[in-house]
């Protein structure tokens, strides 16, 4: 009797066990979704705020820098949702949990790398954001995968403003790829080098764009999450540079 006891006693606890870890699992998972929703909210107000700024002034840098001013450009890449302002920090970690008004969110915001200046182009431009489910920040930066944005000429010119200029880039190469950071220097120490990076990054496209590149070029870099493990890259070289 006492072992059958025991017995039920110990069905009884990992019975509880388990019940307790599906609350404990649950609790997180309904926590995170509310999260997840209240930061999207928040990231969507963000984004009809600075469309009445742009709405009635245009891209007015200095108005956007009344909002923040760690503002640093506005990118636009057609066949995508991304049109925002981008900015940059010290590092580059805060923005990927701070908003354009620099309030804390999980969202994040359209980032420079902390390395790069927008008015001295380095080899290497680099441009982060997170790839939100709702398609904002970088989420819709997926369709460059799909053979209907490459087929279409005009997704291919990337438009970035600056306060002191207007460049347009050029895609050369597009992918996706399991995490990792040797796409991510900005600048190199001699021209073989260079070109070792070019000939790695355009191997690597699902595509052929037609587009060649060379010592000499400007590279514009964006990078965001596939999913857990895989990055979706586009990389572009400077054609147009109007002061």
């Amino acid at each position: 009797m006492i072992v059958k006891d025991n017995r039920n006693l110990w069905k009884n606890i990992i019975a509880f066990t388990i019940g307790a870890i599906f609350l404990i699992l649950l609790s997180y998972s309904i926590f995170n979704i509310i999260l997840w929703g209240s930061d999207s909210g928040k990231t969507n107000k963000q984004i009809a705020a600075i469309g009445k700024i742009v709405k009635k002034s245009g891209i007015n840098f200095n108005k956007l820098k009344g909002v923040n001013p760690d503002t640093k450009g506005w990118i636009q890449v057609s066949g995508t949702n991304i049109n925002y302002p981008f900015v940059q920090s010290t590092n580059n970690e805060y923005y990927l949990t701070h908003s354009f008004d620099k309030r804390y969110n999980q969202a994040g915001w359209v980032f420079m790398d902390y390395r790069n200046d927008i008015d001295n182009l380095d080899q290497n431009t680099i441009i982060y954001a997170h790839a939100r489910i709702d398609g904002t920040m970088f989420g819709s930066m997926k369709n460059v995968l799909d053979r209907d944005w490459y087929s279409k000429a005009d997704n291919h010119i990337i438009k970035i403003y600056s306060e002191k200029k207007k460049t347009e880039w050029k895609v050369f190469s597009a992918y996706r790829i399991k995490t990792t950071d040797d796409y991510l220097q900005t600048s190199f120490n001699d021209d073989d080098k260079f070109q070792s990076f070019l000939g790695l990054i355009n191997n690597r496209s699902i595509y052929n764009f037609e587009t060649h590149t060379g010592k000499n070029d400007k590279v514009l870099t964006l990078s965001t999450c596939y999913n857990e493990t895989e990055k979706v890259v586009l990389h572009a070289k400077l054609i147009s540079n109007i002061q």
